[in-house]
């Protein structure tokens, strides 16, 4: 049997259609697709698809692969390094992408197995896992993983299939018309779920209408097409859509009579909700461990699934009862012993393993890595085969030390060559290894849920309070891209990280930014720059606000500092002279600051001539950049004046340039700017508070992914009677019997303390709550009266569905402040998919 997927050079071109240019490997074997050059595992079988997209050009990276022994490329022309012409394969075709999927559509084609395709604005991901839990126990499942549902996600996920799977259980996601046909083509599902329609991707189509008709090209051929009756918007068009595909059987669910699946009574508890249904005249109850109607909803579409499937009502019920929450994302905390500890241990099998080893080999701040990693289950590949994949993922990614956990693992011992530990069970590790051997490391926690991993968690986070401030990295990242695809080509992307990273953390921000190619960062300190270094951040950093008794941390960290007078030129000069590592041939990079208008730091730009006069009898500086700041470039009301600097400073680069001889880099662009000015991108733009998805232009706020939330517990509720007072300095009276939540966030966190007294307003239960009386130091009371909350629930500050920019106003100032008074003492948790 044949468990890994395996095709030569030579069928591979058939396949695709493409034109095979080789010396010697048309018989060369290929198991591993790869379009991120970062995540390259096993490069002697890998094949590349040099795709190209508005962002990046795939074939940039070809020279870099080979070196790193990859021998096969898809390409849409043959690159110019003669070096890599003899030596490596290449197939030519038009279009990179197509061929992708070509090779994923003739791969699933060679398997006859069911395969539940999964499409909807939300619940894809969760619908999937779900399944999986669901039918594992009696079908070998493949699965996507995490989120992999668009045109090149797909392909990714369907490759994973082999001869060993029964059943499939894909997602499929996309973002504007004539992208669900092609996924059609490679999943040819056999059973559909349409789970919702919602707003995402909403400026992809003309209306709803067409994003609900595009999203059912999915379902062209399948057998049986499930959803819910109760969202109209999607049961018309499914109507109707149907009339023209008889051969599909649609099976129904609704609260109201006359469906497949009838819900005759949802009934929250304090943790599960109940559930009474009616299908095939016989009624079915059943308990849910979840209590969000969310959730609720999901339950529903998977029960529906495993009726369709014909499930014993039983066997339904006991399944369901022990379904369990899906961790989306990798979490990154702060552990034990100034450990850094990521947390995915929601699912476990080799593709998502190596995903994961990725974003641990980020954490750059330690050069111990370890993993803490289970048996991986129900994978059908025999524990040879699949433990020396593994041990091999581990030796390319370079991991220090395997704590292995589980039997299987533990029979596979010999083929690990790493630092090692095994333990039979999550217990034994627990109370036989010595966790002070954690230190200073980075440790990835990735294990299949049975082994209850969480307890290992517990053990090796570091205890704060429960006031936390969450970065989604993933949203950052697409903030990232959103204000790139304004840039044309060859436009570079500075981001501002000073701060604290405006409050998230200044080396997590710097490490994700590094890992998508941003082109420089900016703090403002050499201190921060030096911790960056420290943490192992190499990309180029520039200092903002230099000081000279930190001129030394510049030489001996790589740092580039922004010069804005000539006192400060002066002394970096005086410095350069005697530090050796500084010469004509290798001169200090310095970055020079204008003033066109705003009057804070810079050089007048009459202060050309003299400033180049300087520059040119000391060559053991170089001007990399010259930058000047915009004052309004958020502001309609101002743009006459953006434009009047923006043609101060080019002219004044201009000049600069022309004395001195070379070119330089020029910028002025803020997050503002990028999309309101793009005849200023000039050669590199500026991005900061748009990288956290804030910003004042209302047609771009809808594009950005809020990236950081705020928020704490209720601690304590009580009762609070009429007349009555709360908090301190009592100016707060109560004028009825109101219920009173305690949360533990105060002004020392970074609550505002002018948002006591009903100004503030905190989000329970998705419902805003007022702050009453004073806010303390470390704490806050919310009025919770009428709302089903308990002790334990979330307390939000400010997040996606409590906008920080709300706040602000609310505050009358700005979002940079609120976010960066959060509080270092305030725990933060990293997410990443």
């Amino acid at each position: 049997m044949n468990f890994i997927t395996s095709y030569t050079i030579e069928k591979i071109s058939e396949i695709i259609n493409g034109r095979l240019i080789t010396k010697h490997h048309n018989k060369k074997i290929v198991q591993h697709l790869l379009t991120d050059s970062r995540r390259l595992v096993f490069p002697e079988t890998t094949m590349f698809f040099a795709i190209e997209t508005k962002k990046n050009d795939g074939h940039n990276y070809i020279e870099e692969l080979s070196e790193k022994g990859v021998g096969c490329f898809v390409v849409s022309r043959i690159p110019s390094y003669a070096s890599i012409k003899g030596q490596a394969c290449f197939i030519v075709v038009n279009d990179t992408l197509d061929a992708l999927q070509k090779i994923a559509a003739y791969h699933r084609r060679r398997f006859e197995i069911p395969l539940i395709a999964i499409t909807g604005s939300n619940g894809k991901t969760i619908i999937k896992e779900w399944l999986a839990q669901l039918l594992s126990a009696d079908n070998n499942v493949v699965k996507s993983p995490k989120s992999y549902n668009s045109q090149i996600g797909v392909p990714h996920s369907v490759w994973q299939i082999n001869e060993n799977h029964t059943t499939g259980i894909f997602e499929a996601g996309i973002s504007k018309t004539g992208e669900m046909e092609k996924l059609e083509r490679i999943l040819q599902p056999t059973i559909g779920i349409f789970t919702n329609i919602g707003p995402a991707h909403d400026e992809g189509f003309i209306d709803r209408r067409e994003k609900i008709l595009e999203k059912l090209k999915l379902f062209e051929n399948v057998d049986t097409l499930i959803f819910c009756a109760d969202h109209k918007e999607v049961e018309k068009e499914i109507r109707r859509w149907a009339e023209k595909h008889p051969g599909v059987k649609l099976f129904t669910w609704s609260a109201k009579p006359g469906y497949d699946l009838q819900i005759n009574k949802i009934e929250k508890q304090q943790n599960s909700t109940s559930l009474e249904v009616k299908s095939n005249k016989e009624n079915l109850s059943l308990k849910l461990p979840f209590t969000d109607y969310v959730s609720v909803e999901n339950s529903i579409q998977c029960i529906a699934l495993m009726l369709l499937l014909g499930y014993d009502n039983d066997l339904i019920k006991k399944r369901i009862a022990t379904l369990q929450h899906v961790a989306m994302r990798m979490e990154l905390k702060h552990g034990i012993n100034n450990c850094t500890l990521i947390n995915d241990s929601y699912n476990s099998d080799v593709y998502s393993l190596g995903l994961a080893l990725d974003f641990l080999a980020t954490q750059n701040q330690h050069d111990k890595k370890t993993l803490i990693l289970s048996d991986i289950l129900q994978t059908g590949i025999p524990g040879e085969i699949l433990y020396s994949q593994v041990a091999n993922l581990l030796n390319e990614k370079k991991i220090s030390q395997l704590i292995a956990i589980g039997p299987e693992l533990s029979k596979q011992a010999a083929l690990f060559n790493k630092v090692k530990y095994f333990y039979n069970t999550t217990g034994n590790f627990l109370e036989n290894h010595d966790m002070k051997t954690f230190h200073n490391q980075a440790v990835l926690v990735k294990g299949a849920r049975v082994f209850g991993f969480e307890k290992i968690i517990e053990a090796l986070q570091l205890k704060d309070h429960q006031t936390i401030l969450e970065i989604d990295l993933d949203a950052m990242v697409h903030n990232l891209n959103v204000f790139r695809s304004f840039l044309k080509p060859g436009v570079k992307t500075m981001v501002m990280v000073k701060a604290f990273g405006y409050g998230s953390g200044s080396y997590e921000t710097a490490s994700m930014l590094q890992y998508h190619n941003a082109d420089y960062l900016a703090v403002a300190y050499s201190d921060e720059g030096k911790e960056l270094r420290k943490a192992g951040i190499i990309t180029p950093v520039i200092v903002m606000n230099p000081e000279a008794q930190s001129f030394d941390a510049l030489f001996k960290y790589n740092l580039e500092p922004e010069i804005y007078n000539f006192r400060l030129l002066k002394n970096i000069l005086e410095d350069c002279k005697q530090n050796k590592s500084v010469s004509e041939q290798e001169p200090l990079n310095i970055h020079i600051k204008f003033d066109t208008g705003m009057h804070r730091l810079g050089f007048s730009p009459d202060d050309v001539n003299s400033l180049t006069a300087i520059l040119r009898q000391n060559p053991f500086v170089k001007v990399k950049s010259v930058f000047s700041h915009f004052a309004a470039s958020d502001d309609p009301r101002f743009d006459f004046f953006t434009k009047k600097q923006l043609a101060a400073f080019v002219n004044t680069c201009n000049k600069l340039e022309k004395i001195i001889g070379y070119s330089f880099l020029k910028h002025i662009c803020n997050s503002a700017a990028i999309t309101r000015f793009t005849e200023a991108h000039l050669d590199m733009v500026r991005l900061g508070i748009g990288l956290y998805g804030i910003t004042a232009d209302k047609k771009i706020q809808p594009l950005l992914k809020n990236v950081s939330t705020f928020k704490s517990v209720i601690s304590q509720i009580k009762t609070v009677k009429k007349g009555e007072i709360i908090g301190y300095n009592p100016t707060c009276e109560t004028k009825g019997d109101i219920t009173i939540g305690i949360v533990p966030v105060g002004y020392a966190d970074g609550l505002n303390r002018r948002l006591g007294n009903g100004k503030g307003k905190l989000l329970v239960k998705e419902r805003p709550v007022s702050i009453t009386g004073n806010i303390c130091m470390d704490m806050c009371m919310i009025n919770i009266t009428g709302i089903d909350a308990k002790e334990g629930d979330e307390a939000v500050i400010f997040g996606e569905k409590n906008p920080l920019n709300m706040l602000a106003k609310n505050l009358d100032t700005i979002p940079y402040e609120i976010l960066t008074n959060v509080s270092a003492r305030v725990k933060r948790i990293y997410y990443q998919e």
